[in-house]
């Protein structure tokens, strides 16, 4: 075999077929070779056009060519515009081998081609390949007046390979939105809409007298087809898009043909549908053979592509769509297909292609006639009567028609209920999906629309017919069949029938009765009658408070006889969750039946086969404990006992994972106090879900769970020999050193651990908590460092000085607190929050704070009193941007305790920054005792004193909102009086430099008269 020519040096052509050749082998050893290799060779200048070139030629073996092209498409296409890859003589032979394989016999290289001149052409038109569409044009244009213009000419191949390249080039073009593509797309559509639709008249016209029973089984006819649906798809396309911008593009010059085309095509979708029927009726009887069946699955598809027209326009401009000529004919005729069909036998409704009425050509007849009803409403927007209205004959026997013909299950779908029922719930419960795509569904939308806009003649129609059915039981499988399309239309038409049903007394003296039938036949109605009560009570048609909704419920529910199965009660457990789930939900009504709707949603849950149905038990289950908030406290147990069972058996499903979250989180947060089941599996899902290789889904969930866990207990130790709540912690140390994207979820567990017992987290792990917050500090965003912040300032609040003071500076978390003020680089607000930090170490131990800075100096090796000095400054320039009362009040004691040590660096701005700070806050807090308190309890009145927004952080109805609330009471800022804290402060600082009189000399004595009268003053001020 010649090997292809390539002016390229810079690889070897040889060792390029070869490794196709590799690539194209059977071998796994040498294909995984080769692919490697092939990956290499590819990014080498010119590769791409030999490769292309080995496509091309029909010498080279066809799973080669086959490599060869496939390797092109997925590759070349994206870097099309390559410098390094294509030179311009490149891209030329590329685009004139294209061409080349216009006759390409093979289908897979054939159909890649399409792809690679599509995507080019979006690249390269016009300017860089500007022969292409006349190319097309013209081979198309010759082999159509060689077929059709009176002989038997032509080439098939050239005019099929053309037809779908330019279908594919329309399509790619289609796309585009830059308006560089638009343009192009917009000439496009100009020069070929007329050519386009000529030719679909030559090769269609003929079609109602030339397509017969008999030509049906001929290869002309079959090519015939595919020539003509070609076409027409260009033809689509084209419209669909001009269609799409008459408007506002300035393309009004189409708008004549765009209503041409659907006038003509609307009436050729009638000839091409009647002659299809007639076909199939009258091939019925016999055995159709291969050519017959590939020009019938044409001619359908061909079919539906008119109704694809239709649509996307109605879609695109409603307006306009109705404004066409003879649209209402059209629609009216695709209804008269539904009825034609109504009548016809049930086996000639199937989704094949060679059923009489095919499913799709009916679902798409009627979502036609759906979305033209509003268009037909008897009362127009305005208010106006339309003339244009339906009649009320057509309204009923429309709805007559959808409720006895299409809404009743049929016996495929008896099957599939019987052979997969929870799959069978599964794609029942995909409303919003399946009723563009089957029948039954579709029908119910177009039920629920007639009602919408004709509610004066539907809705007497069925309460008429409900009340005339309602006291009849059915005994045989077609009577059960019926009567649940019948409980299907009124539960779909529920808001507009819930003034003439009585639904309290059709629950108490029907549905009960029918719900606890055992005739065999009977679970399709219960099924409906569960599905029926949600729909009804989800709607706000009834008020879920009747224990009657219950009873019928929970029957179905529980009920394992012969009249009842799977679909039943899964049904039912999503019903339930409907009913609970509305604001007229009476928990006093429905405790009663709460123990059996837990038990029994955990038993279904367990026993469900797929995780999809046990996903929506366990929504449903989350909603009951939710509703039904502390009355699930004693049903704990009943609750957690399977749930590690079900999360094992989960796999690697983290939906349904995080649905056991949310069922874990709901019993934790209605039980104040935890159980030790509660606990143990807390703690175990907490560890599973964070375990290597877990879902980085689960990992929102968990932390929801573990922070409504440990907001909810009254201690980290475990109960009885249980484990505890101590046992994960160093787990969420990893998460808050490593886990940057959550990490404002992990600081709130943290600070709530914190708050639930501050002395044993510190006990065991204080040096590695500050290693992991100083590593999170350096790398999280603004909001999270302001956050681990402030739990540190509670942290030094409420832990003993003694446990955290060695672990502070061990852990370098003090020093790079120090760092960070000292070079002021930080945000404003960070900058903050640390002289916060820094003040609560004051407060809670002075010498602590001493020896703090001493350790910082030394093992940095920075002269202590330049720390102060950097510290210092921060302190009084952060002052001005606190603006909480009490936050300001925190900094004042800070500053005072930093005094009393005698300090130099801070006693030499005792008498301007320190005064100055004081003096604001004395003014600021108007602390006064309360003269009223009981002798020996003296208490402050605080006019500034209430917590902030946000400082509950969202605890509430926990026992954490408690602690909080008393971390805010037993506050050292709210229990203390200012002055007399200060005044004892100033006091220590005397005796600290030698007596009163040496503290006069050495730093007051520089203060401003003024300044120091005013504070005396104030620190004289009972």
């Amino acid at each position: 075999m010649p090997l292809p020519s390539t002016s390229a040096e810079t690889f070897s052509p040889e060792e390029l077929y070869n490794v196709v050749c590799g690539a194209a082998s059977q071998d796994p050893t040498q294909l995984q070779a080769s692919a490697t290799r092939l990956k290499e060779i590819l990014q080498l200048p010119g590769a791409f056009e030999t490769l292309y070139e080995i496509a091309s030629q029909r010498t080279v073996p066809l799973a080669v060519r086959q490599q060869s092209i496939i390797q092109f498409k997925n590759n070349a296409v994206s870097q099309w515009r390559s410098r390094k890859l294509f030179s311009d003589d490149h891209r030329q032979r590329i685009r004139a081998r294209c061409l080349s394989l216009l006759d390409e016999p093979d289908d897979v290289i054939a159909e890649c081609n399409e792809v690679i001149v599509a995507k080019i052409a979006r690249n390269d038109m016009p300017q860089n390949w500007p022969a292409l569409i006349p190319n097309l044009l013209g081979t198309i244009g010759t082999n159509i007046d060689a077929r059709y213009g009176g002989g038997q000419g032509g080439s098939t191949i050239q005019l099929r390979r053309s037809l779908e390249v330019l279908n594919a080039i329309l399509k790619e073009m289609m796309s585009v939105k830059l308006p560089s593509g638009v343009k192009v797309m917009g000439a496009l559509v100009q020069e070929l809409h007329q050519n386009l639709q000529g030719h679909y008249s030559r090769v269609a016209l003929s079609f109602p007298t030339t397509i017969t029973p008999v030509s049906i089984s001929q290869i002309r006819t079959a090519e015939d087809l595919l020539f003509a649906h070609l076409i027409f798809k260009c033809v689509v396309k084209s419209a669909e898009w001009a269609w799409n911008r008459i408007v506002h593009n300035n393309y009004e010059n189409l708008e004549p043909w765009i209503q041409q085309l659907f006038q003509a095509s609307a009436m050729q979708l009638q000839a091409l549908s009647e002659l299809r029927i007639n076909i199939m009726l009258a091939l019925q009887t016999g055995q159709t053979d291969k050519i017959s069946a590939h020009s019938i699955d044409i001619l359908t598809r061909h079919v539906r592509l008119f109704g694809k027209l239709f649509r996307r326009m109605q879609q695109l401009s409603p307006s306009r769509f109705v404004a066409l000529p003879i649209y209402s004919d059209l629609i009216l005729y695709y209804w008269s297909k539904v009825v034609q069909a109504s009548n016809a036998p049930a086996d000639a409704i199937a989704d094949t292609p060679t059923a009489v009425f095919p499913v799709r050509f009916l679902v798409q007849a009627m979502v036609l006639f759906k979305d033209s009803l509003a268009q037909w409403a008897p009362v127009r927007k305005d208010g106006s009567q339309n003339a244009n209205a339906l009649s009320k004959e057509f309204v009923e026997n429309a709805v007559q028609l959808l409720v006895t013909r299409f809404i009743p299950l049929n016996p495929s779908d008896l099957e599939e209920w019987v052979s997969d029922p929870e799959g069978w719930v599964n794609l029942e419960e995909q409303d919003n999906e399946q009723w563009v795509f089957e029948i039954r569904p579709c029908a119910e939308r177009v039920l629920m629309t007639l009602a919408n806009n004709y509610q004066q003649y539907v809705t007497p129609l069925l309460d008429t017919t409900f009340k005339q059915a309602v006291g009849q039981r059915p005994v045989d499988l077609p009577g059960v069949v019926q009567k649940e399309a019948l409980y299907c239309a009124v539960g779909r038409c529920a808001t507009r029938l819930k003034d003439l049903i009585p639904f309290g007394q059709w629950l108490e003296h029907t549905l009960m009765a029918e719900a606890q039938d055992p005739s065999a036949s009977y679970p399709i109605l219960k099924r409906r009658i569960a599905w029926l009560v949600g729909k009804w009570i989800a709607d706000d048609c009834y008020p879920a408070n009747d224990a009657k909704i219950w009873q019928v419920l929970l029957y179905l529910l529980r009920d394992r006889g012969q009249g009842s199965d799977d679909v039943v009660r899964l049904t039912a457990a999503m019903a339930l969750r409907e009913c609970v789930d509305t604001l007229s939900f009476d928990i006093d009504v429905f405790a009663p039946f709460l123990a059996t709707a837990v038990n029994e949603l955990v038993r279904l849950m367990a026993e469900a086969e797929t995780l999809e149905a046990k996903r929506r038990i366990a929504n449903s289950l989350n909603t009951v404990i939710e509703r039904a908030e502390t009355r699930i406290v004693p049903l704990i147990g009943n609750i957690a006992q399977p749930l590690p069972q079900l999360w094992s058996a989960a796999g690697e499903d983290w939906l349904f994972k995080t649905s056991l979250l949310g069922t874990l989180t709901n019993l934790v947060q209605s039980s104040k106090e935890h159980s030790v089941i509660l606990t143990g599996l807390v703690v175990h899902l907490i560890q599973q879900s964070f375990t290597p290789g877990a879902q980085l889904h689960l990992d929102q969930d968990a932390l929801v769970l573990w922070l409504a866990a440990i907001r909810n207990t009254v201690t980290l130790e475990g109960v009885d020999g249980g484990p505890g709540y101590i046992i994960p912690f160093p787990l969420v140390i990893s998460l808050l050193s490593e886990n940057l994207d959550l990490l404002g979820s992990i600081s709130e567990i943290v600070d709530s651990y914190i708050l639930v017992d501050a002395t044993r987290v510190l006990q065991l792990y204080a040096v590695e908590l500050f290693q992991a917050f100083a590593k999170a500090m350096t790398q999280a965003v603004e909001t999270n460092v302001g956050d681990m912040a402030k739990i540190l300032s509670t942290l030094f609040q409420i832990g003993p000085p003694q446990l955290w003071g060695e672990p502070l500076h061990r852990s370098g978390l003090f020093a790079l607190v120090v760092k960070t003020l000292m070079d002021d680089k930080a945000k404003t607000s960070i900058l903050t929050e640390e002289i916060y930090v820094l003040a609560r170490v004051a407060v809670a131990n002075k010498q602590l704070f001493l020896q703090l800075m001493q350790a910082t100096a030394q093992a940095n090796n920075v002269p202590e009193n330049q720390i102060w000095e950097g510290v210092l400054d921060q302190w009084w320039t952060r002052f001005d941007n606190m603006s909480e009362p009490r936050l300001r009040k925190l900094t004042a004691m800070g500053i005072a305790s930093l005094v009393s040590t005698g300090r130099k660096e801070v006693l030499e701005r005792l008498s301007s920054d320190v005064f100055n700070l004081w003096l604001d806050v004395f003014g600021e807090i108007k602390e006064t005792e309360n003269q009223d308190a009981e002798p020996g309890s003296p208490t402050l009145t605080r006019y500034w004193d209430r917590p902030t927004d946000d400082f509950f952080q969202g605890s509430e109805n926990t026992l954490e909102y408690e602690r909080r609330k008393a971390l805010y009471e037993n506050d050292p800022v709210r229990t203390t009086k200012l002055t007399t804290y200060v005044a004892a402060c100033l006091q220590e600082a005397e005796i600290a430099c030698g007596g009163p009189a040496n503290l006069q000399a050495m730093y007051l004595a520089k203060a401003d008269p003024t300044v120091l009268n005013q504070l005396q003053t104030e620190l004289a001020r009972p």
